[in-house]
């Protein structure tokens, strides 16, 4: 039982976010509480990974988009596993402790844990490398960062018979409600849920915040290297803002189409406290800018999260 859904107001929230709390009586309220810099967000169902030993840099850098440089600098990053085709696999956020003996510890979404776990120990072969399963110890939270900087800050790794005492001490709590708001508000994708089996980072927008343009050879990297030279990925990440006339959200991975058309499908939503009822998708590149998109019967309005000639992220804090 997570301790925190026995917090005043807490309603547990549905599908893979259901372990933790949706929000604590006044998602708007959290919202602003969160945008002004204080409180924090309960995380603690997503997996999380430790990986040790002192060619765990190298290993990471051998077989994921991240180069060891940036993985082993102590600042919070991420990196993607991609396919042969460069389709991405895994998705994963945290940072190294630093030093030969140091740890990197990440967290995924919930129940993604045990998959990278697997590939990476069938691939370390003589590598001095450990590859365990810290969920059961730590758990992920959320606090807006202190300082102006990349999407990937304010995680923390919080061990789990403390969560209660973490709480009380970094009160107010806000719920995934509010975090999910504020995060597609930001056009940063969440995996598996903003993409599908076909994602490539382009169209994400990935490109050089967790996928490091100048280092070797990767998995997957032809086809990132490919679009990221030439242009014009197959389909772009954008924001949608929904006709709020109709009191309900679209579905996550419902269709998107223009007219009659199929065109993508849609991501997360939520309500925005001051944008109103917003959502990712995921657009096919030729789809006009302007053009009214039809989103699970509720008319959408775009705006641009990921440049469609090019495959680069438009918002300047994300890193």
């Amino acid at each position: 039982m997570n301790p925190l859904l026995s917090l005043p107001g807490a309603v547990s929230g549905d599908g893979v976010d259901a372990p933790v709390a949706a929000h604590y009586g006044s998602f708007n309220n959290e919202q602003r509480a969160l945008e002004a810099g204080e409180g924090f967000v309960d995380l603690s169902h997503r997996d999380v990974v430790r990986i040790s030993g002192p060619d765990r840099l190298a290993l990471l850098h051998s077989l994921t988009t991240q180069h060891q440089d940036v993985l082993g600098s102590g600042l919070p990053t991420g990196f993607l596993v991609l396919s042969p085709q460069g389709h991405v696999e895994h998705a994963v956020l945290g940072s190294d402790s630093g030093g030969e003996d140091g740890v990197f510890t990440g967290h995924l979404e919930p129940g993604a844990g045990q998959g990278l776990i697997d590939f990476l120990t069938r691939m370390r072969f003589m590598m001095r490398v450990e590859i365990e399963s810290a969920t059961e110890e730590l758990a992920v939270t959320w606090r807006p960062a202190k300082q102006a900087g990349g999407a990937y800050e304010g995680y923390e790794f919080v061990p789990r018979d403390r969560l209660a005492a973490y709480a009380e001490a970094a009160g107010p709590a806000a719920g995934m409600w509010a975090f999910e708001a504020l995060r597609i508000a930001r056009g940063e994708a969440r995996f598996g849920l903003d993409t599908d089996h076909r994602t490539i980072p382009n169209e994400a927008g990935w490109i050089g915040s967790v996928v490091h343009l100048d280092k070797g050879c990767y998995r997957g990297q032809e086809t990132v290297a490919r679009v990221h030279t030439l242009g014009r990925p197959p389909r772009r990440l954008t924001m949608l803002h929904l006709d709020g006339s109709d009191n309900r959200l679209p579905a996550q991975g419902s269709e998107l189409r223009h007219g009659e058309k199929v065109v993508g499908f849609v991501g997360t939503s939520a309500r925005h406290y001051e944008l109103g009822p917003i959502a990712l998708a995921m657009v096919k590149r030729n789809v006009p800018l302007d053009a009214t998109l039809d989103a699970d019967g509720i008319p959408a309005a775009q705006e641009v999260v990921v440049d469609p000639e090019i495959g680069l992220h438009v918002r300047p804090n994300l890193r």
